[in-house]
């Protein structure tokens, strides 16, 4: 009994006077514990991930252990807010992404003034329950401050702080070391945000990704070693070789290209109906008079439209983390409209929305378009969703490409498609009328239905128009979607639309391909393609059509190609195959659907994605190309 009383003398003093930190450490791990299994779906271990997340929110209490009582006290309350706040933002994000922040994207907020109603859409109140504890905690603090706690010297906190950090860091330190050996490159590449989170938790995830933005901005600093840029050029040149005689070489030569990507378009609506109403009637007629690819996936990042943009224009990945509008706007180009212009075409990019959204008024100089129609060059006459209408967009922007100079390349980016599909009325303006999304009325998923029928519309009328005014007879027209409708968060809706039950990762993945459709004067070579094929792969087809240069492209003619070849920015890939899903280190065969083992052919395959993103990044960042076309310039001169 004395040896118990003795027990809670000193066990008791200790708890009110640590009281501080062992609430934080407990607080922060549920909260860091919550946020990690709202992540993973699919399975989530609370033993495999304690120890990187105990032990970083241990390492970050430490740091207040140097102080005084009040000053920890406080110190642990900002601390608390913070990551607090970090995991709401992470969580929102992830709604709609499928991945978390990274410091790298927070770049983007410049650029996204105009989608506040998306932003609005993902945030759940139950978000803030994250924030609950900080504000009960005040009064609370109050009453702690009053409390008399024993006063050590520096010395000695100091002294605790270094065993509790060096403890906790080495605990850390293996998890990372461990995850590092499982998955080479996956640390220092940072290919798979939600995975590293996933498997470290939140803190970890920030503290490695603040790392590499900025050791990364350093080693970007420094010139890129001749050997390196050597690799990467002989690289290109061995993926574009030329294999001999070509399908469709040159077909585009004096036709006008009209390349049109649509916003939020997604395949699963192609071809289906509901209620028995056709969903997109217009594209379902277009697809039957054009040469259609159905396994054509988007493969934006951060940048969502801008990267599909790039992928399409340059035929390079997009970045790391940001946008590569935003990020490599001074870097040198062999753009598709630069090779067009060399190629005496007028060049010119139509969007009826504002010039600086995405940097565009900036990259589509880089890019070298002659002109750029934003909305300052349009009547904004009518509203659907985010501004002006498709309608009024198409219509005018129709009136525009008849006074080009032909022959002329046009790069237009549709609007009204755009997330959260909440103009519902704007939608209802469409000749056919107010559209009926069955069962799922008053629904995002619904409103969806309804925007890419008003956009169906809107197109349709547009390609009517380009066919009756003579127009296409003289003019390739290609069409895509920009990149996924709708987010992780309402999956549900569309795993029930399309009948998959117990969905999959690589069911997911599936569902993320886009319409894309090539139409040939005199609806010739129509057909259906089912090579797998992505948004990087459009600029070598033109290329190919058009006869221009195609030496420094990533992508590949799919006009020409026999193996399909798909690479994610995440590190994901299919050939369509196999398909590897990065977030989870799996590999799936497209045509049992099931899970397969790793096979030394597959790591390979896995390796090559890593190596090509890697190429494109350091293209991108050490402007690469100015160099290269410096060096073909040289050459062609010396001859």
């Amino acid at each position: 009994m004395h040896i118990n009383n003795n027990f809670k003398e000193k066990v008791k003093p200790f708890l009110i006077n640590n009281l501080d930190i062992i609430y934080f450490i407990i607080i922060l791990s549920i909260k860091s514990f919550n946020f990690n299994k709202s992540i993973s779906p699919t399975y989530f271990s609370y033993i495999y991930v304690s120890a990187a997340i105990i032990s970083s929110v241990v390492i970050l209490g430490s740091i207040a252990l140097i102080f005084k009582n009040n000053t920890r006290t406080r110190l642990l309350y900002i601390f608390n807010i913070v990551i607090s706040v970090i995991i709401i933002i992470d969580t929102v994000y992830y709604r709609y992404f499928k991945d978390v922040m990274s410091l790298g994207v927070v770049r983007n907020g410049f650029l996204l003034g105009g989608v506040g109603a998306s932003v609005k859409e993902l945030i759940h109140a139950t978000d803030f329950l994250y924030l609950l504890d900080i504000f009960i905690l005040i009064p609370l603090l109050r009453l702690y401050k009053k409390v008399d706690r024993p006063k050590l010297s520096f010395i000695k906190r100091f002294a605790i702080f270094i065993i509790i950090f060096a403890i906790s860091t080495s605990v850390n330190a293996k998890k990372i070391y461990d995850l590092s050996v499982e998955q080479p490159r996956l640390i220092s590449t940072m290919f798979n945000r939600i995975y590293l989170t996933q498997l470290l938790g939140t803190i970890d995830f920030h503290v490695l990704d603040t790392y590499n933005v900025v050791s990364t901005s350093l080693s970007n600093m420094k010139k890129l070693p001749a050997e390196r840029q050597n690799e990467i050029k002989t690289y290109l040149e061995k993926k574009n070789a030329s294999t001999g005689a070509e399908k469709f070489t040159g077909d585009g030569k004096g036709k006008n290209l009209i390349v049109i990507q649509v916003e939020a378009l997604q395949q699963f609506v192609i071809n289906q109906k509901i209620n028995g109403q056709e969903i997109t009637p217009n594209l379902n007629r277009w697809i039957n008079k054009s040469m259609y690819f159905d396994n054509y996936f988007y493969q934006v990042a951060a940048g969502n439209t801008s990267d599909a943009e790039f992928l399409s224009n340059n035929s390079l990945y997009p970045a790391a983390s940001g946008a590569a509008y935003y990020m490599y706007s001074s870097d040198s180009f062999s753009s598709l409209a630069k090779e067009m212009d060399d190629k005496n075409y007028y060049t010119a990019a139509l969007h009826g929305y504002k010039e600086g959204f995405w940097n565009r008024n900036v990259m589509y100089k880089a890019e070298k378009f002659d002109d750029f129609y934003g909305e300052r060059t349009y009547n904004i006459n009518e509203n659907v969703g985010l501004g002006l209408s498709d309608k009024s967009f198409l219509n005018q922007t129709f009136d525009k490409l008849k006074t080009f100079s032909q022959p002329y390349f046009a790069f237009t980016i549709t609007l009204s498609s755009h997330y959260p599909y909440d103009d519902v009325a704007g939608y209802a303006k469409g000749t056919a009328g107010e559209f009926n999304s069955g069962k799922y009325e008053n629904t995002l998923f619904g409103n969806y239905l309804k925007g890419i029928h008003y956009t169906d519309q809107q197109l349709g009328m547009f390609l009517d128009k380009l066919e009756s005014s003579g127009m296409m007879n003289n003019s390739i027209v290609m069409l895509y979607g920009d990149h996924y409708a709708i987010p992780k968060n309402e999956m549900p809706s569309l795993y029930d639309f399309k009948g998959i039950q117990n969905p999959t990762d690589l069911d997911w993945y599936e569902l993320q391909k886009v319409p894309m459709f090539i139409h040939f004067p005199g609806d010739s070579n129509k057909s259906v393609n089912h090579l797998y094929t992505g948004q990087i792969d459009l600029f070598p087809t033109i290329a190919n059509l058009y006869n221009l240069p195609n030496k420094y492209m990533l992508g590949k003619d799919m006009l020409n190609s026999t193996s399909g070849d798909v690479k994610f920015r995440n590190g994901s890939f299919t050939d369509g195959n196999n398909f590897y899903v990065s977030w989870t280190n799996t590999y799936y065969n497209t045509k049992t659907k099931k899970v397969i083992p790793s096979t030394p052919a597959l790591e390979a395959q896995k390796n090559t994605t890593l190596t090509e993103l890697q190429y494109s990044d350091d293209i991108l960042n050490h402007n690469l190309l100015k160099k290269f076309m410096q060096e073909d310039s040289e050459s062609k001169s010396s001859k």
